[in-house]
This record gives C-alpha cells, sequence and structure tokens, in this order.
C-alpha cells in the first residue's frame, strides 16, 4: 500500500548546521495498517512524515502509495489522497471560517455557505455529533474560537471525511492536557477503525505505541532501528521497549518527555 524505498534526506549541505535526517530509510506499509512510530527528538519522525505529504523533494529513494510513484509529486496533489494532523490545534483548520466553511472545504464543496446543501449541514451535523463535544450546534461558529481538543477533534473529522488512502498523525494529542487527550485518542481509534484506514502516528507516550494500532517502529538518527508486530508486541511492556532501545541503538534513551509517560 505505502512502499518507502531508500529515502535519504540532508538539510544545510555543505555547511556546519548539516544535517542527515533521513538515512536510506525504507518501510513497507500494508493496507489497513495501524503504526505507531516512537523515537527521540531529532530521530527523523516528522522529516518522514515531510517526506510522504511532498512538503520536499527527498535526496534519493522513492516512495509509492497505492501503486503509484508520488515521489516527485507536489505536494497538493498528494494531499488528496493523505490525511495529515499536526501537533499544534492550530493547524489544519481555517480559523476565520465556520466550522460548517471548514467541513464544506474539506469535502471539497467549495467551503462558501452559498456552496453547502441541505444535504450537506444533515451529514455535517451527524457526524459532529459523533465527536460528543456539542459542535453539531455551533456550525455557524468561527473555528477559531473553539478549544484546542475541539479544533483537534474537527480537524480529525475533515481529515478523513473523504476518506483518504493514509492518515499520518503527527502527535496530534501532544499540546492538549490529559483528559482531552484521551477523549481524541479514543476518537482517533473509533474513526480509522470504522472507516478501515491506513495510519501512520508518531507519539510520545510510549504506552500508546503499543496500545494503538497493529505496529510499532521506533526511529533514531533517521533511521527505523525496530520494527515490531503480532505477539511479540502483544507481550512488551514499556521497560521492555527501553530495554529493546538499547540493544538496537547501544545507549539508552534519554528523552525525559517520553520517559516521564
Amino acid at each position: 500500500m505505502l512502499d518507502i524505498r531508500g529515502i535519504s534526506m540532508t538539510f544545510n549541505k555543505g555547511t556546519n548546521n548539516e544535517k542527515r535526517a533521513l538515512d536510506r530509510l525504507s518501510l513497507h506499509v500494508e493496507h489497513g495498517d495501524f503504526i505507531s512510530i516512537i523515537g527521540a527528538n531529532g530521530a527523523g519522525k516528522s522529516t518522514l512524515f515531510n517526506a510522504i505529504c511532498g512538503t520536499f523533494i527527498t535526496d534519493t529513494g522513492r516512495i509509492v502509495l497505492d501503486g503509484e510513484d508520488i515521489t516527485l509529486t507536489p505536494e497538493h496533489i498528494r494531499a488528496r489522497s493523505i490525511g495529515r494532523l499536526f501537533q499544534d490545534p492550530m493547524k489544519g483548520s481555517a480559523p476565520g471560517m465556520t466550522i460548517e466553511e471548514n467541513l464544506a472545504l474539506a469535502a471539497g464543496h467549495g467551503g462558501w455557505l452559498s456552496s453547502i446543501s441541505k444535504a450537506d449541514r444533515k451529514l455535517f451535523r451527524e457526524r459532529l455529533s459523533q465527536l460528543d463535544m456539542g459542535l453539531e450546534d455551533r456550525m455557524q461558529q468561527p473555528v477559531g474560537l473553539l478549544s484546542g481538543g475541539q479544533r483537534q477533534a474537527l480537524t480529525l473529522m475533515m481529515a478523513t471525511i473523504n476518506p483518504p488512502k493514509l492518515v499520518l498523525l503527527d502527535e496530534h494529542t501532544a499540546a492538549l492536557d490529559p483528559a482531552t487527550a484521551e477523549k481524541v485518542t479514543a476518537l482517533t481509534e473509533r474513526i480509522i477503525a470504522e472507516e478501515h484506514l491506513t495510519c501512520l502516528m508518531v507519539t510520545h507516550n510510549m504506552q500508546s505505541a503499543l496500545d494503538m494500532g497493529n505496529r510499532t517502529v521506533m526511529m533514531m538518527d533517521g533511521r527505523i532501528i525496530y520494527d515490531v508486530t503480532g505477539e511479540e508486541r502483544d507481550a512488551l511492556t514499556v521497560p521492555d521497549l527501553l530495554d529493546r532501545f538499547h540493544s538496537a541503538a547501544g545507549k539508552s534513551l534519554d528523552n525525559d518527555r517520553m520517559l516521564l509517560i
């Protein structure tokens, strides 16, 4: 479904700030996979997502999505097949537009009030009610007035209202308070399962990396150093995962943000 073949990316080439962000990374993703990706800061997680989305063109390698080579495809074209959520709830929606207009834009109906049909409004209201955040009664409200959790839930709905081939979740609950993060996490699992979507999720929460989805991938220095699924993954605990990191990387994980979870 998604084949990433030997991609590399170096930023600031030839300068004192040269950084190899991706190092001949390869990854095969099956249709319906839900893969949790973990790693310390600078491991290359967000850079991998940027490469998949087409934010930049990699130095080497190929990216194939659903049989189509998208290595050189512009970002705005890839966006038709790839839904993405960021850590910042302010990204992914237009704050000056209403909830209804944002949903219409995401659904491909233009986003202007005059182009929204009664059928569209009925669909949006039904979908919003499933979020259990009261947004179905606030469809005329500007998105900029929503809380971070409400906005992130809305963005998740926008990213999946026309089910994409691939969903990328880049620490999409990290900026939320614990209770709201738990609610958005449960919503994420439900939507991904109900729509049978293929998903890659970067997380700093090591327990979530084991609990969510069917596969866990660990990155370091732009490479995948550990990839686990099935019964072996089911039996792992967070201390086990730390041990696997030490064995694969030759050092202990020193990211306090991850260790405190």
